[in-house]
């Protein structure tokens, strides 16, 4: 999954104890017939065409600028039976490409929207900005390696349900994310959000994953809290949707 996706906010009373990360992740069961009849979830569209930007800045005051771009290109391949939807992400450092990725995702008959996979090329550079190579890194696709979907965001929110967004453990890829609140308000670059769903992501084969994600209706992912400490505060890039 994307980790360099997601102005400080007025944030009293997001921060949650680190408890409440402490259940188990759930797989969903997954069945290819449920998506005969898909519905779409207002917290993940899958508009085709549809492209938002988010910018992120360092906390610590070091002079680094990540920013993102997210657009749904059209359909994806057919994984275990299922036709996807095909997401580009790319993202920069400094305006210097570091990741692009191909996802591919669904959305079944409840509303919920499920992860089938993605195809990654990570750009490595010299400390001149000089390519010197790339690498598919954290690349998976359900169906191969006994790897299964995972449910990125569910059709019925709920709080404190905990579900792997991702599983396939021979390629490294575990990434589950807990719902931590639904009706929160939010204030940033792209505007004023209500109905905002927050949640916590981690990862079990990579334990120093800790963010904080906000969602809202009809627009998707307009902030991201990355590298969080296990605290669960002062994240090290604040990353927001832009106007």
């Amino acid at each position: 999954m994307n980790r360099s996706l997601s102005t400080a906010l007025c944030l009293a009373g997001l921060i949650a104890p680190i408890a409440a990360y402490a259940a188990d992740p759930v797989l969903p069961p997954f069945d290819a017939a449920n998506f005969a009849n898909p519905r779409a979830n207002p917290y993940f569209p899958l508009n085709i065409g549809a492209s938002n930007t988010l910018k992120g800045t360092r906390t610590d005051g070091v002079p680094v600028v990540e920013h993102g771009i997210s657009t749904v290109q059209g359909p994806g391949p057919v994984i275990l039976g299922v036709a996807t939807t095909l997401v580009l992400d790319e993202a920069f450092d400094n305006g210097v490409l570091k990741e692009r990725t191909f996802d591919y995702y669904a959305a079944d008959k409840n509303g919920n929207v499920w992860y089938f996979g993605e195809d990654v090329t990570n750009f490595r550079r010299d400390a001149t900005g000089k390519l010197t190579g790339t690498d598919s890194k954290s690349a998976w696709r359900a169906g191969v390696n006994d790897a299964l979907p995972g449910i990125s965001v569910s059709g019925t929110p709920t709080v404190g349900l905990i579900q792997f967004q991702e599983h396939a453990p021979t390629d490294g890829a575990m990434d589950y994310a807990e719902i931590l609140a639904v009706d929160l308000v939010i204030t940033g670059p792209g505007g004023t959000f209500k109905d905002v769903m927050k949640t916590f992501e981690g990862s079990l084969t990579e334990p120093d994953l800790r963010e904080f994600k906000y969602y809202a209706p009809g627009m998707g992912m307009i902030r991201a809290d990355e590298d969080l400490t296990t605290a669960m505060d002062n994240p090290g890039i604040i990353v927001e949707l832009q106007p």
